[in-house]
């Protein structure tokens, strides 16, 4: 006779194990793996976490929404006119910073990593239009969603090396190196990690010339 503790037990081990919990995503809360796709919140400035559906939703570059999906394209900007002299006249005192057109000031804007983070930068909207009227690839970056990753080589002879990445690259860049920083110039760790992460953006980036 089968008692109630035996039905008990055979339901127990037939039930499935529970799914792990992992990332959702952040519109339709659908599981998402840990490669995954984003879109730029333009009213706020986040980045969010979303699936291959929503992420499709908002490929259209030309329409008016709320929200803006981050591509996945990588260009090498050999002779850039964002060159040293260009650099020094930023004023922006790390090597290694990176420029968007946030839309919804109507301008291009500035940051630099460090310890805290991304900081902004005051940036000099003359001379960047100047460097954009010199060199025509700066207006091949989407609005909101990519960026101009520039990095002066410690090498006082070595130009700048400028790539077009997708904005959810820089911020990565910048939130783990912020966890590296150590002392004021941010120490042996962070910049092997910067060296290897300009390393993998050059192998990945299309040469673009002028």
């Amino acid at each position: 006779m089968t008692s109630p503790y035996d039905v008990l037990t055979r339901i127990r081990s037939n039930r499935r194990a529970p799914e792990p919990a992992g990332e959702r995503c952040e519109m339709c809360s659908e599981s998402i793996a840990e490669e995954h796709q984003h879109v730029v919140n333009l009213a706020g400035r986040q980045l969010m976490c979303v699936c291959r559906a929503c992420y499709l939703l908002f490929t259209d570059s030309n329409a008016e929404l709320r929200y803006r999906a981050v591509p996945d394209r990588y260009l090498a900007f050999p002779d850039s006119a964002l060159d040293r002299r260009a650099w020094e006249a930023l004023q922006i005192p790390v090597g290694v910073a990176f420029f968007f057109t946030n839309s919804t000031l109507g301008r291009t804007v500035a940051f630099y990593p460090g310890p805290a983070g991304a900081t902004e930068s005051e940036l000099d909207l003359d001379l960047w239009e100047a460097i954009r009227a010199a060199d025509s690839r700066v207006g091949l970056l989407a609005d909101d969603v990519e960026a101009l990753l520039v990095r002066v080589p410690e090498d006082e002879f070595a130009q700048p090396q400028s790539y077009l990445v997708p904005i959810d690259a820089c911020y990565e860049f910048v939130g783990r190196l912020r966890l590296l920083w150590r002392g004021f110039d941010g120490g042996q760790q962070a910049r092997a990690f910067i060296d290897d992460f300009f390393s993998q953006i050059a192998a990945r980036a299309v040469e673009t010339p002028r």
